[in-house]
Formats: C-alpha cells, structure tokens, sequence
C-alpha cells in the first residue's frame, strides 16, 4: 500500500502544530525570498514539525541512529497495514500480488537512482547485498588480491577475508589517516592501489559507519580502473542521507540499505550491478528460480516477510515530500552544531569539516582515550548521567572511539545537550 505525497505533506502539516495551519516541505523551503532548501536547514519550526512524525521515547536522547532509521508515523501505519493485509491474505499474496508488486518498488528504486529496474534486485539489507557481491564475484584468480580499509564494515571485511579459501587470493588491509581530510583520502587510495598491483577487487565505503567519512567514489573508481581493479560500494549509510545518484559514483557494483535513511521497516534493502556486468557475479547458490541474465538470480533469500517491502513506496514517498537536498542539510547542520563546540574544547572529532566529506554520522575521541574499554565508559557515562544513548565504535586504526548520529527528528536541544554533556566529560576522563 502506498501514500501520495499529498497524503505525506498533509501528515506532516497535522502533526506539525495543532490546529495552525503547517507549510508543506516544499513551502517551507521554498520562501518567498527564494533561498534553497540548503539554506533552511536551521528552520527549527519546520523541523519540529518533521519531528513529530516519528514516535519516538522521551526517556532519552537517541543519537545512535545510524544503527536503524526508525519508521516516520505514515511509514509505520503503512508497514501495519502491510502486515495485517499479509496475514490476511497469505499465500494468495505471495503468490500472486507480491512479484508484481516488487517490481514496481524496484523501478521506483532504480528511477530515484538514475539507472533501470533491471539492475536492481532487492535484498533483506546492505549486509545481505555486500556479502552476495563479494562472494559471487567470479573475476578473481589465484594469485590475486582483494583490499579494504580499515575504516570499511566490519561485515564485508569479514566476507572479504574469507575469499583467500574460496578463491586462493590473499587480503590487502590499509589504513585512512587520522585526521582525515578528502585528498588525504585520495592520496592513501591512489598509494594503496600503486604499491598492491596485484590486488583485482577493491571494497570501498561510500560513507563509512564507524566515523561517518565521506570518500570521493568517482575519483576513486577511475583511479581504480585505471589499475584494472573493480569496485564494490558499500552505499548502505549515504543514500537518503546524502543527496547522490548512481550515475554521481560511476559505480558497477553497490549495496543499500532502506532501513537506515530511507525509513523503510527493518530488512529492507537492494543490490545493484550495472547493465553489462552481471556475468561478473555468479548466481546466488546457483538458484534456478530466475534466469541467469535476471539480476535477482544473484539474490536468494526463501520465503521472506515481504511486508517491508510493500512498504518502500511509503517511505519513498516521504522521503521525497522533504527532497534527499533538504535531508541532507538539515542533518549536516545538525552535526555542526554540536561538533563546533566539541571543537572548541578541544575534543577530537574523527570527520573533517569539508562539505562533500561527512554527513550526520561523526565520531568523536577524548584525548588519550583510545581503548575499547574507555570509550564503553564514555558512551555509558553519557546515558547515565546525560540520558543521551550513542554508541562506542571500534576498528579504528588509530583507537576506539564514541559514535554521534542524529536523525530528522533530532532537534537544536538536543545536539546542544551533546555539546553540554561533552563538558562534563572531558572533565571526568582527563587525557591519560
């Protein structure tokens, strides 16, 4: 079942206060002054209203959203319905309305993204995505090498060292400098790519979940090609946060997750490998429910709950009321917002300030705190004595550190309870 995007903005309008009459996302970043949306980040009335769409615990502040993007109130009513009409239907559903139905849920996809239905095949999340591409890619030969980052996820690395007894290659792990900044990154690349000739795959994180690093993909698919080595993008994090299509990275093979940014039900999320290529990924388990040249032969996941599904069109279509340009701004205003000030007394941020190279996601470090243990004690600290819930990241080259992630519902008062907080604790766990 799917909503309008007249029925979203009315939502957002209803909800935003009361019985005054709310703008719609689009009237309200788009004022008679005709300032873009980028510039209407910090229109807290507006957000507010965004805020109240998502049913969200007062106990505390959540700012560990990178985990799960929860459902906004339309999406979840949607996601009910879905269920209950699941339930209700049974096999004939399945059967009979699900195909059909996924079908349009992946050209609505693939039209967001700039490329076809064809070269979309939907999956139960990132993590089931990236391991299918990795393990099914079929170009590697014994002899060659496949390499990651230290930043990438954790998930994929693990797929990635396991391709030594599948394939007979060996694994090539460098390390992104801290701090990071976007030639930084550029440079590491195109010496990791330089000094390992023989290495044929690359893994590389759109933007990492560790410390929300955003890296330049183009630039480095074409320094990639140029070595002969291919490329798979683990873009479950920045697509609905970041405002990007497929056509911007030039990739041929990528991985998203719908239940991060996009506000889909948990286990939603889809594969994607360009026109041309699919031979280049073999069939997942050499299922025969779809031809070799349909790209979903390269997915195979039983009998699933489909209801997250049927719900894409509803999150898609709130995600489009607001625009991926409005998003996007709005949560890298609210990163500044607390990072400015946790600058300013001198803790250690783990995302640069460039613009193309973070989003809402940034880990921070107090200074000397680098073990695990240490940045456990922080992130509880925060919950016990704050109410404020993140979580501790580990896998970081240059030590563990506590992870930030606000949402659309996030509000100016909290990311500054963040920043308040952050005084405190740079008192009670001084440098080491």
């Amino acid at each position: 079942m799917s909503m309008s995007r007249r029925q979203v903005v009315t939502g957002l309008g209803a909800l935003a206060a009361g019985s005054m009459t709310f703008p719609t996302p689009a009237e309200a970043l788009t004022r008679t002054d005709g300032l873009p949306a980028a510039r209407r980040a910090d229109d807290e009335t507006f957000w507010n209203g965004v805020a109240r769409q998502f049913q969200v615990t007062p106990d505390f502040v959540n700012l560990e959203n990178g985990y799960y993007g929860i459902m906004p109130e339309p999406v979840r009513r949607a996601y009910h319905r879905n269920v209950d009409h699941l339930n209700e239907r049974n096999s004939h559903l399945l059967r009979n309305v699900y195909k059909p139905a996924a079908d349009v849920v992946r050209g609505r996809l693939a039209a967001l993204l700039g490329v076809t239905r064809d070269e979309i095949a939907l999956t139960r999340g990132g993590t089931e995505a990236l391991q299918n591409l990795i393990a099914g890619y079929n170009r590697l030969r014994p002899g060659d090498e496949v390499m990651y980052a230290d930043l990438d996820y954790h998930s994929g690395q693990y797929v990635m060292n396991w391709l030594p007894s599948r394939r007979g290659v060996q694994v090539v792990r460098f390390v992104i400098p801290e701090p990071a900044t976007r030639q930084a990154v550029l440079d590491t690349y195109d010496r990791a790519l330089r000094d390992h000739p023989k290495v044929r795959l690359l893994l590389l994180s759109h933007m990492n979940n560790r410390t929300g690093l955003v890296t330049p993909v183009r630039e480095i698919m074409a320094m990639a090609r140029e070595h002969g080595v291919d490329v798979i993008v683990d873009a479950a994090h920045s697509w609905g946060q970041l405002d990007f299509t497929l056509p911007d990275l030039d990739a041929d093979f990528a991985v998203f997750s719908l239940h991060k940014w996009m506000g889909a039900p948990l286990g939603s999320g889809f594969l994607y490998i360009r026109d041309g290529r699919l031979a280049d990924i073999d069939p997942c388990y050499i299922d025969e429910t779809y031809p070799v040249s349909d790209i979903r032969s390269r997915v195979h996941s039983g009998t699933m709950n489909v209801a997250p599904f049927l719900t894409v069109d509803a999150a898609l279509d709130f995600h489009e009321s607001l625009g991926a340009q409005a998003k996007q701004a709005r949560l890298r205003h609210l990163r500044d917002r607390w990072v400015r000030q946790a600058r300013e007394l001198g803790v250690q941020v783990l995302t640069p300030d460039e613009p193309d190279a973070y989003g809402a996601i940034t880990a921070f470090r107090l200074t000397g705190r680098t073990s695990k243990a240490d940045n456990e004690a922080i992130a509880q600290d925060l919950m016990t004595r704050h109410r404020i819930f993140t979580v501790a990241r580990s896998g970081m080259t240059g030590g563990d550190a506590v992870r930030v992630t606000p949402a659309l519902y996030t509000t100016a008062d909290d990311v500054d309870r963040l920043a308040a907080a952050l005084r405190d604790l740079v008192i009670r766990f001084p440098p080491r």
